[in-house]
C-alpha cells in the first residue's frame, strides 16, 4: 500500500492504495479487438501486457472548502464477494494506511459514492458486533437517488426475475452488498439527483451508463479535475472510447457519457481521475479525431 499527496489549486488531493489486481482477463472488453491489446504505445506494461489488463483499488481525498471530501471507499474488509474471489473477504490495512495519511474515520466530513457498485462502497462500513456500522460516523455520505432506487430491496437489481443462473448470482451479489455497505448507513445518507454542489469548489453531476445513476464529481478550487468513477477502467477506453466495459449495464449509454465527460475535461483541461487507473492515477486528456491522448500524467509517484 502507498499514499500520496499533490495539490490542485487551493485543493489538495491525496491517493490512497488499497490494493491491486493483475492479469484481469482483456474478454471484459468485448468490443475491443485483441490486437488493439498488442499495439506498443505508453500504455504497457503500466496498464496491460500479455497476461492482461491491471487496476488499482484507490481512494481519493480532496480537502476543499473547509471539508475533507472522501471519494469512493473501494473493496473493504470481510466482505462476503464471491463473485470476485480476488476481493472477497480482503483484509488490507487500509484504515491504518489512510491514519498514516493523516487522516482518521472522524476527520471524513463527505463520503461521495460514484456508484452502488461493490468495489467503490467497500469502506462505507466496518464490522460492528454481528452487524455493520458507517466508517465514517461524522460523514454524510452522497448517493445519487437513481443508483439508490436501482439497487435497493425494492429497486429493480433486487426484484427482476433472473433470466439465468448467472443473473441469480449477480442478484444475490447485489443483496449482499446493499445489506453490507449500504442499508448501515442510514441517518447518514443524502440521495441527490440532478447537479448537486458540494461546495463553493465541488459538485457531483450524474453520469448515467455505467449503472443507472453512476455519477462524476468535478472539482475547481483553480485546477480544474473530474473524478470520474468506473466512466473509464483502463486507457484502452481513452483511445477506444465507444468500446463497452463488461461491467457497464448500459453499453451505449455509457460510451455516451465517456465522450461526454472527455470532451467536457479536454475543453476545461481537467484532470480526469479514474477510480482504478494504476500509474500516476490519473491525467489530463486531449482530443484526436474520435480518441483521447494523455497529454499530461498527474504528479503522482507511479504504481
Amino acid at each position: 500500500m502507498t499514499s500520496d499527496r499533490i495539490r490542485l489549486g487551493d485543493a489538495t488531493l491525496t491517493r490512497v492504495i488499497e490494493t491491486q489486481v493483475d492479469n484481469l482477463p482483456v474478454e471484459i472488453f468485448p468490443q475491443t479487438p485483441p490486437e488493439a491489446w498488442g499495439e506498443d504505445d505508453e500504455f504497457t506494461p503500466t496498464y496491460w501486457n500479455d497476461s492482461g489488463w491491471r487496476i488499482a483499488m484507490q481512494i481519493w481525498v480532496v480537502e476543499v472548502d473547509g471539508l475533507t471530501v472522501l471519494i469512493d471507499t473501494g473493496a473493504g474488509n470481510d466482505k462476503a464477494r464471491p463473485l470476485m474471489p480476488v476481493l472477497d473477504n480482503l483484509q488490507t490495512d487500509f484504515l491504518g494506511e489512510l491514519g498514516r495519511a493523516g487522516f482518521e474515520p472522524g476527520d471524513i466530513d463527505v463520503v461521495v459514492n460514484t456508484h452502488l457498485h461493490f468495489d467503490h462502497v467497500g469502506w462505507n462500513t466496518v464490522h460492528a458486533g454481528d452487524g455493520w456500522a458507517p466508517t465514517f460516523f461524522n460523514a454524510r455520505y452522497l448517493i445519487s437517488e437513481p443508483d439508490y432506487r436501482h439497487f435497493c430491496p425494492d429497486g429493480t437489481a433486487q426484484t427482476a426475475t433472473p433470466q439465468s443462473p448467472e443473473e441469480e448470482a449477480t442478484q444475490r451479489h447485489v443483496r449482499t452488498v446493499f445489506a453490507d455497505s449500504v442499508s448501515p448507513l442510514e441517518g447518514q445518507i443524502e440521495l441527490w439527483s440532478g447537479d448537486n454542489q458540494v461546495s463553493r469548489s465541488m459538485w457531483v453531476r450524474p453520469a448515467p451508463g455505467h449503472t443507472p445513476g453512476a455519477a462524476v464529481v468535478w472539482l475547481d478550487a483553480g485546477k480544474p479535475a473530474v473524478f470520474v468513477g468506473d466512466l473509464t477502467h483502463c486507457p484502452m477506453q481513452l483511445k477506444r472510447p465507444n468500446d463497452p466495459c463488461a461491467w457497464d449495464e448500459n453499453f451505449d449509454e455509457a460510451a455516451v457519457t465517456r465522450r461526454k465527460v472527455l470532451t467536457e475535461a479536454t475543453r476545461r483541461r481537467a484532470a480526469v481521475i479514474p477510480a482504478h487507473y494504476p500509474g500516476h492515477g490519473g491525467a489530463t486528456v486531449v482530443a484526436r479525431g474520435d480518441a483521447f491522448m494523455v497529454d499530461d500524467w498527474l504528479d503522482f509517484p507511479p504504481i
